[in-house]
């Protein structure tokens, strides 16, 4: 038997639940490179995770590590013997330094000569001794950014440990980790069994821990048995539960053994907002809502308990009991916060600081009310309106529906300002102009929201970049990744034709009329526009768009959005043509020849008295043609077109590059030839720089 299945089991206790299905990914990735970086290979593989414990079961892991042929260069032939053909000390040091006799080394021929060789074979290392490290250190790279100490120990983990399993085969792997000796007893359910559980061997470990511990020990099957109870159970009560794939991925990572339980609450809590019942709901007992065929609101609620009682109408009342406190809690949140408008709410922003050198959120709504108004204006929308709901945006920040649930924040002031009588499109705005919120994510509606929300971000973008704190690396804490691709998000797919440049200098403006003295900095406008075009890299590369593609536009640095996305597919579908590929070599070419000619003057026109050669002259009059022809192109930005009709100019260069001398003797025919290329390279970055899609060609000849 060359391989054996391989288990291994951390008991703890209770995981932080948002964080156990990136914990068991983590766990289980860390080991499987290991294995690879270590050469020893495996079958398929299996991850669990439960609120007490992560293992991993590995099918027909090897042994052992392949043996190895090494083979180790000594002395050349000339210096390992001499003239009697006898052994001198290089030949005698090299074999001694490889504990062998200089009978048992090897001649290699090289190119550079002869020379003495050991060869012997590197038996591999035991599997079952290198386990302990791999298992070690996999725990040790766990994405935990705090861990703990309990007890007496020294060892820290993200919660206290209790047992390790370590099987390779049906052997108990002799090792111990954070302070644990590794065995074969597993303990089951919390509540529903009281004695450890032997595992016998790798393959017995689900069964075991489902038919005598009371527990599910694979997540993705617990969170799919979850979303069938869920289901079975909302059928019961003829209506429909909403199930939010992050709050079943924490209910999964609750419970061992699920019990769904359905429970109710009373209608007079309907009157308030929906979202605060839900949120209400699911932040604070994990429970799934209930919704009609209509999507309405019903007074249900479906909760998954751990434990099996004996009595589940009890348990149901004990959750009825605390819904019911929380909704009361709610509703009077609701009707207090009513009692004060959100103009009269904005005064307490003022003690609220948005970051220390930016001022308060009070000055944050001042900047972004007259921003969002420039930025209605440039659309031709209601300068009035967008002011207004700059002016309330944050206000609700301070209500207590939104201090005690944060994530309806805009959604409560939807609400509020509603009830003080503002108009329908400032509300929506209000809600709207924290979208999108994440990849994917819904875009504001109206152009009042849409202007609100970019003022919101950029105001961000710009002023954290204008106190030093950018995202570096892993770490953004005022989300400037997330905005930027929103505000790209919202200028492409809502048509804005807004310039980013002047946005960030109307910003800064911003800054400046409410007293907030940013350091001066003369390339932030730069640095910002930067930064937001790099956003597009991941943004097109998710839509499939060859990186070159999205390079040979960015080049050029268009700060218009939309006319960026405009350019990107036109050269999308410019790099579809057959032309494509001998234009792009041709422009790689001409842009390498124009680089090395930097040391001398290359004039801007082309002087046609000293056009000798007949592809040279059809060349220019192409050129000519050319110009004429984009040119109310370009300001139509009908990049496609221009694409098009520059792609016929394959022949003529082709037929130019075949029969002209450029690098003639006569200097001023050279000097003009290159004129011709300089033309010819400008035309085509009106654009973009197609001569960077020759990458793509070269890549798929390969």
């Amino acid at each position: 038997m060359n391989s054996k299945d391989f288990l291994v089991e951390l008991g703890t206790e209770e995981l932080p639940p948002k964080a156990l299905k990136k914990l068991s990914q983590a766990f289980t990735d860390s080991i499987l490179t290991s294995l690879d970086l270590v050469e020893i290979s495996y079958g398929e593989h299996q991850s669990f995770a439960s609120p007490r414990r992560l293992s991993l079961l590995i099918r027909e892991l090897k042994i052992a590590q392949p043996d190895q042929a090494i083979e180790r260069r000594g002395p050349a032939i000339e210096a390992a013997f001499d003239n009697q053909n006898n052994p001198t000390k290089a030949a005698k040091g090299f074999a001694s330094s490889n504990n062998t006799c200089v009978n048992h080394l090897e001649t290699i021929k090289t190119k550079k000569g002869n020379y003495l060789v050991y060869r012997y074979i590197k038996q591999g290392t035991q599997t079952v001794s290198l386990l302990p490290k791999i298992i070690s250190q996999s725990l040790f790279n766990l994405p935990t950014p705090k861990r703990m100490r309990w007890g007496a120990r020294r060892e820290e983990f993200v919660r206290p440990v209790h047992w390790l399993i370590m099987l390779y085969g049906d052997e108990v792997v002799n090792c111990d980790i954070l302070g644990l000796k590794a065995g074969r007893e597993s303990w089951g359910h919390r509540f529903h069994t009281t004695r450890p559980l032997t595992i016998n061997k790798p393959s017995d470990y689900q069964k075991t821990l489902e038919v005598e511990g009371k527990v599910i020990a694979d997540f993705n099957e617990r969170r799919n048995i979850i979303r069938k109870l869920i289901t079975a159970e909302s059928k019961k009560i003829n209506n429909t539960a909403v199930v939010c794939e992050d709050l079943l991925d924490e209910v999964t990572a609750l419970v061992e053994w699920p019990i769904a339980l359905s429970g109710q609450f009373d209608d007079e809590f309907l009157s308030i907002p929906a979202e605060s019942l839900i949120s209400s709901m699911k932040e604070h007992q994990k429970y799934f809502h209930i919704v009609n065929a209509k999507g309405a609101l019903q007074p249900f609620f479906i909760t998954i308990s751990n434990i099996e009682s004996k009595d589940p109408q009890q348990v149901i009342l004990g959750n009825e009991r605390v819904i019911r406190s929380r909704l009361t809690d709610a509703k009077f949140f609701f009707e207090s916060d009513k009692k004060t408008t959100l103009e009269t709410q904005r005064e307490k922003l003022k003690l609220i600081v948005f970051q220390a050198q930016l001022g308060s959120l009070f000055n944050k709504t001042e900047r972004i009310s007259t921003l969002a108004a420039w930025i209605a204006g440039q659309e031709k929308g209601n300068t009035e309106t967008a002011k207004r709901a700059g002016l309330l945006a944050k206000s609700d920040l301070v209500s207590n529906m939104v201090l005690e649930f944060p994530d309806l924040q805009g959604v409560m002031g939807e609400y509020y300002a509603t009830h003080d009588g503002e108009k329908g499109e400032t509300s929506k705005a209000i809600k709207e102009h924290y979208l999108p919120r994440f990849s994917g994510d819904n875009l504001p509606s109206t152009l009042t929201s849409c202007a609100l929300a970019i003022a919101d971000k950029i105001d961000t973008i710009v002023g954290i970049f204008s106190v030093g704190q950018p995202p570096t690396g892993s770490k953004d804490p005022f989300g400037l990744r997330r905005s930027s691709i929103g505000v790209l998000r919202i200028i492409v797919e809502k048509k804005l034709d807004i310039d980013i440049e002047t946005l960030i200098e109307q910003t800064l403006i911003g800054y400046q009329s409410t007293g907030i003295a940013l350091p001066k900095d003369k390339t932030i406008n730069k640095t910002v526009v930067d930064y937001l075009l790099d956003r597009f890299d991941s943004t097109y590369q998710e839509e499939g768009v060859a990186k070159e593609i999205i390079n040979s536009v960015k080049v050029l640095r268009p700060t218009r959005p939309l006319d960026f996305d405009n350019r990107i597919k036109a050269v999308c579908r410019f790099s579809q043509l057959s032309e494509a590929e001998a234009l792009a070599s041709a422009n790689k070419r001409v842009s390498n020849m124009l680089t090395k000619s930097e040391g001398f003057f290359i004039p801007d026109t082309v002087d046609d008295t000293l056009l000798k050669d007949e592809a040279e002259v059809n060349l220019v009059q192409q050129l000519l043609r050319k110009r004429k022809e984009i040119i109310p192109l370009l300001e139509l930005a009908l990049y496609d077109n221009i694409m098009e009709s520059l792609a016929t100019l394959k022949k003529p260069i082709d037929v130019f590059f075949e029969t002209v001398l450029i690098n003639t003797e006569e200097e001023k025919v050279k000097l003009n030839r290159y004129a011709i290329l300089k033309q010819l390279r400008n035309l085509f970055l009106h654009v973009a720089d197609i001569s960077l899609l020759q990458k793509i060609h070269d890549t798929e000849q390969k």
